[in-house]
């Protein structure tokens, strides 16, 4: 079973449909209800629904998620019946499977509830149809400009190896940024700003500042990054901030800081690795969309 506890839950929704072949008559049987067992629309939409919340007792590696909403459709053809399921759900994972497994309990409980009408039937395609949420469904993204900015006073002095930065140089460029710098510098107000606004007057897309972020005696960056912007961005901050904090207790304390300078969004986040590793996770690459924001790009 594959470990997404790393994903955040977004909108998830998926259609499967499955086809069950039979005769004409069987069919038109089906529509008027006139069986031997009873009405078997109903009761195959009924199955449906329990087969979506039962897909992971069924399916050995499928995650528990909470299922929002399954709908049950039928449609009749000449010598089918096609059953379309849809799914929905709030959650860290897809809901195809839940689909897929609903329309075939459907088609396999209408094939019970007919088989003594009809010997010939068969039960045909189950294939997804759509599934939509998460990642996926955002385009890949290239070309545009990023540089990470390490604030450190060890590791500006070479007495401590920085990881953060290379953690993050490594996913900015996998998410379509060109060769990423990395810089560091002490924890220093001045030094700071300057590293951010040689950054900015540069026409780089986005800055990820490391480090600083906390309550200590030398913790500066949210007092240096905050006057700079000009427009902050408490949504990124929150997104990351409620991210980290069911992981982290102890995130409750971090200052991190997000908003635009110009056309240059600024992140600034804490310095650890698992800080880093958090802010790629809960962060991108939805914080892309800034960049056709900026450029007034319709919404999808």
């Amino acid at each position: 079973m594959r470990d997404i506890s790393h994903k955040f839950s977004t909108l998830r929704t998926a259609r499967a449909q499955a086809v069950l072949i039979a005769s004409a008559e069987t069919v038109a049987r089906v529509q008027a209800g006139d069986t031997p067992k009873g009405d078997p629309v109903p009761v195959a939409r009924v199955a449906a629904v329990q087969a979506a919340k039962k897909t992971t007792e069924w399916i050995p590696y499928c995650h528990n998620i909470p299922i929002e909403f399954v709908g049950v459709d039928f449609s009749f053809e000449p010598d089918r019946i096609i059953v379309e399921v849809s799914i929905t759900s709030v959650a860290k994972t897809g809901v195809e499977m839940e689909a897929i497994t609903a329309a075939a309990a459907s088609v396999i409980t209408l094939y019970d509830m007919l088989k003594m009408i009809d010997e010939s039937m068969e039960i045909g395609s189950i294939h997804l149809l759509e599934k939509r949420g998460g990642k996926s469904d955002l385009p890949h993204r290239s070309g545009w400009l990023a540089k990470v900015i390490v604030v450190s006073d060890r590791a500006s002095t070479g007495t401590y190896a920085d990881q953060s930065g290379p953690i993050l140089q490594e996913v900015l460029q996998a998410n379509g940024a060109l060769e990423v710098e990395v810089a560091i510098v002490a924890d220093d107000v001045e030094k700071l700003r300057d590293a951010i606004t040689s950054r900015v007057t540069a026409g780089i897309d986005m800055v990820f500042v490391t480090g600083g972020t906390g309550i200590g005696p030398r913790d500066i960056t949210f007092e240096a990054v905050t006057p700079l912007l000009e427009r902050s961005l408490p949504g990124v901050v929150s997104a990351f901030q409620s991210y980290s904090q069911d992981r982290v207790p102890t995130a409750m304390l971090a200052r991190p800081v997000a908003g635009l300078i110009g056309n240059t969004l600024v992140v600034a986040i804490p310095g650890s690795p698992r800080a880093c590793v958090d802010a790629v996770n809960a962060l991108m690459p939805n914080l892309l969309h800034f960049i056709d924001m900026l450029k007034g790009t319709p919404h999808p």
